[in-house]
């Protein structure tokens, strides 16, 4: 199956490496609210937050597969008039709804930008939405930081 771009596969968890089922715990017992801080959970499991940072957007379960609703970008943007408002229309195109922006004040000519999106009503996927804002004039890069 293809989603934003990447390969998944199905597979059954006995046969994964102790690192991913790992993982899924500590994911499970911060959804959960067992623990209160990723530090609780990597030690309740027995693995290092390193190797929790590492896998932890790599695994998941089946069922949430095709269910994000929300994602959060961060973006590099040149320090020029129209680049944010070409940004913002490109979203706009794909009927992405957008949560909340936050722009810092730009340094050595360029600005942090994060934007947070609903996607229920996006018309093409993310990747797609990705690659459309990674090709801008004075858009220097757009990491996903978060998606639910």
């Amino acid at each position: 199956m293809e989603s934003d771009g990447n390969t998944y596969y199905i597979v059954k968890a006995e046969v994964l490496p102790e690192v991913f089922i790992k993982t899924m715990e500590v994911k499970d017992l911060l959804k959960k609210g067992k623990v209160t801080t990723i530090f609780e959970a990597v030690e309740r499991v027995g693995m290092s937050r390193s190797a929790y940072y590492k896998y932890k957007d790599a695994i998941f379960p089946l069922y949430e597969m095709n269910t994000t609703r929300m994602i959060t970008m961060a973006m590099i943007l040149e320090h020029s008039p129209g680049v944010l408002s070409e940004v913002l229309n490109e979203i706009a195109n794909a009927k992405a709804s957008i949560l909340t922006i936050n722009q810092n004040i730009p340094v050595h000519g360029v600005a942090n930008v994060t934007i947070s999106l609903e996607l229920k009503n996006m018309m093409i996927q993310v990747s797609q939405l990705i690659q459309n804002l990674e090709s801008m004039e004075g858009v220097n890069k757009v990491t996903i930081l978060a998606k639910e």
